[in-house]
């Protein structure tokens, strides 16, 4: 049972008695009679056990947007029910209005809607949903909390996709589709066309040029339908927090915005998210529905507090890829990702294939290093100075194994990497 305000009030007017009959007996007699009008009204008030419930959420939500569940009461008692109905989430699931008011005659229903804003990416449960039910005086209530099991995913924000616009055009450029004319480099046959000034010689087409009056020459168009494998590491060097998100959220929306570039390019893409065994892999799916697919997989994707097992990670590489392909590894380029077999991965994969290693960089680092006010500030910027000076030689010793790198901070890590897939492309080395 539970008491409201009116019963307060009601329990309070026993001060103003017991003033006019100052008397022991005032008191206990005024307490019983509001103890017992108030366990009238809860016998009078409607179950709440006998309140049928659905909820109905939607498939899908990206992480920041507004979305709304639905929960719908049937009043299955024989009386009408009168009170507050709470529609709980998980706190992540950002439930706005969680509370409803409920007079609802017996045998009629009524759809509550929650808003749910979230504050974290994954598979959001909802709680309990209470029913208080108030009796006709409104003095006391029947309460229970009643399971309706409901969840809803909640997908990375992909706030990089801002910049898809500018690279599309460009790749636009690059495959001739455009009014501006861009000599760009690819190694497929496009069309021939007359010679003009600064054109290079070595694209001349002789045996064309012979059969007519004019020097001719080939043009190219960068190549298209070639494989893209994206691998993000999800071991513990993930779950450092770069400024507000964990790294693994900046190598998200990184993924995110090279699925969508590359799928655009006509190239064909798989991901696979794997730290010691696979949390999440993508392959098979080609046109629009890759980017939902991709989003849907990574949403649940969580940093695990173990070493990668980059043996592992390569053979799955070596498994899915058997052609020359580019091999985006997401990773940490750190002292410590480096000796748990980091260079010894990509070694085997530069040979065939073209591997980039895109990496979050700790703008923190820096303004620690920069810091002289006090001693403990110059300690702290030795230590920073240390730690991007082993960051520096890692970077070039992934290099000299064959790779290339992509080092940027975290908001800029996405365009960085599809601007190096699209000079990898323009250059013809995919």
């Amino acid at each position: 049972m539970a008491i409201t305000g009116r019963a307060v009030i009601l329990a309070a007017f026993g001060v103003v008695l017991a003033m006019l009959v100052p008397q022991p007996a005032t008191v206990l007699i005024w307490s019983a009679v509001v103890l017992l009008v108030c366990l009238v009204d809860v016998a009078l008030a409607a179950s709440p056990r006998r309140v049928a419930l659905a909820r109905t959420t939607p498939g899908s939500v990206r992480l920041s947007e507004t979305t709304t569940a639905t929960l719908t009461v049937r009043n299955d008692n024989s009386k009408r029910l009168r009170g507050i109905v709470r529609d709980a989430w998980v706190p992540s699931a950002g439930a706005v209005n969680d509370r409803h008011v409920v007079d609802l005659p017996a045998g009629e229903s009524r759809r509550l809607t929650t808003t749910l804003i979230p504050t974290r990416r994954g598979d959001r449960a909802a709680d309990l949903v209470t029913v208080r039910s108030l009796g006709p005086l409104g003095l006391a209530a029947r309460q229970a909390s009643l399971t309706c099991p409901a969840h809803l995913r909640v997908l990375p924000e992909f706030t990089s996709r801002r910049h898809l616009p500018s690279r599309l055009a460009r790749l636009r450029e690059m495959d001739g589709r455009t009014a501006v004319q861009v000599r760009g480099v690819g190694t497929e046959f496009d069309s021939l066309r007359e010679y003009t000034i600064g054109d290079d010689v070595r694209s001349i087409d002789w045996r064309a040029t012979a059969r007519r009056a004019d020097v001719v020459v080939r043009t190219w168009r960068p190549e298209r339908d070639r494989r893209v494998l994206v691998v993000i590491d999800t071991s513990r060097t993930s779950a450092a927090r770069i400024g507000d998100l964990p790294r693994l959220d900046a190598a998200i929306e990184a993924a995110l915005l090279l699925t969508a570039l590359t799928t655009k390019a006509g190239d064909r893409v798989d991901l696979v998210a794997m730290d010691r065994t696979a949390q999440a892999q993508v392959s098979g799916i080609t046109g629009p529905q890759l980017l939902p697919t991709v989003a849907d997989a990574l949403a649940v994707v969580e940093p695990k507090l173990v070493e990668a097992d980059w043996p592992r990670i390569v053979s799955e590489v070596m498994r899915r890829v058997t052609q020359r392909s580019l091999v985006v590894l997401l990773t940490a380029l750190e002292p410590a990702a480096a000796e748990s077999g980091l260079l010894d991965a990509i070694i085997p994969l530069a040979t065939k294939h073209t591997v980039v290693v895109a990496s979050v960089r700790d703008e923190e680092l820096g303004e620690l290093a920069s810091r002289r006010g006090s001693v403990a500030d110059v300690f702290d910027a030795a230590a920073a100075e240390r730690t991007m000076l082993e960051r520096l030689a890692v970077i070039e010793l992934v290099r000299l194994a064959g790779a290339d790198v992509v080092d940027e901070l975290p908001e800029s890590l996405a365009p960085a990497l599809a601007d190096r897939y699209l000079a990898l492309k323009a250059a013809g080395k995919l």
